[in-house]
């Protein structure tokens, strides 16, 4: 019997939160009207989401909750719920990782970016969820969280395509190391002083081990936190997270010379 195909579409739209760019794409097999109204009104949803955490943790905006933490003028006792909840998880990613990842600055100060784009990711997800959308794409400046396949239009019983992460090329930024493939492991994100510079603190005094670390895991709360806690605490971190969390890791030495788990190989 041949087999029907559907037309399927990919719409992206993107949009600048918390110091850089974020992307939607959905892959839908609606019809062309149907599938502008669906990224039209999920972009809404997901910008909106992103808006609301930058006006309450961006230390970038004088009246944000988190500068006013900052400055002293408020008590993380005093703080909203969603603030303590966040510092909460926070600290509990800080024990796990014996400190290699923390939300606190070297001077004593709170500093929640580290895991709070993630977390806008992690609620994005909630919410497209919620509004039926199965197969879709949100890539906030290369962390990527995927549902899906770029390719829905097959059915229940055929093999479908997953979506691909491209890792960049720390010393060449025009180049690829390569594309991991999301399918369990549906979250990657990479941290590192490629594109931001030195900002993540290395444990102890030394220079960070790595210029670039990327990671897989099946949720994106913990590819973020564990790519900062590698390059922050070197080839032991790294180590400790494949044992304990069995994620996938591409590890960049200052070099050039590469670090990767099976996953990653079996990728390349």
């Amino acid at each position: 019997m041949q087999r029907t195909s559907k037309v399927q579409r990919l719409r992206a739209r993107t949009f600048p939160s918390m110091g850089t760019v974020v992307s939607l794409t959905v892959a839908s097999t609606a019809p062309a009207e149907t599938a502008v109204d669906e990224v039209e009104s999920a972009v809404e949803v997901v910008e909106g989401i992103f808006a609301q955490l930058e006006l309450t943790f961006s230390l970038y905006r004088a009246g944000s909750e988190a500068s006013r933490l900052d400055r002293g003028e408020l008590t993380l006792a005093h703080a909203s719920e969603s603030m303590q909840e966040l510092y909460a998880e926070a600290s509990e990613w800080r024990l796990a990782t014996e400190g290699a990842f923390t939300a606190e600055r070297p001077d004593g100060g709170l500093d929640l970016s580290g895991i709070v784009k993630a977390h806008a990711m992690r609620e994005a997800a909630l919410s497209l969820r919620a509004l039926g959308l199965r197969d879709w794409c949100v890539n906030a400046g290369g962390d990527v969280l995927v549902s899906g396949s770029p390719d829905p239009g097959h059915s229940a019983q055929e093999a479908k395509e997953p979506w691909l992460a491209g890792i960049v090329d720390p010393l060449d930024r025009q180049a690829l190391l390569g594309a991991f493939p999301l399918e369990s492991m549906s979250a990657l994100a990479t941290s590192g002083s490629a594109e931001r510079g030195e900002h993540i603190w290395a444990v102890g005094s030394n220079r960070p081990e790595f210029a670039q670390v990327s990671v897989a895991a099946s949720d994106i709360v913990t590819a973020d936190v564990l790519a900062t806690a590698i390059v922050a605490g070197g080839a032991g971190a790294l180590d400790r997270a494949v044992e304990r969390w069995g994620v996938e890791v591409l590890a960049v030495r200052r070099d050039g010379t590469l670090l990767s788990t099976p996953g990653f190989r079996k990728a390349a």
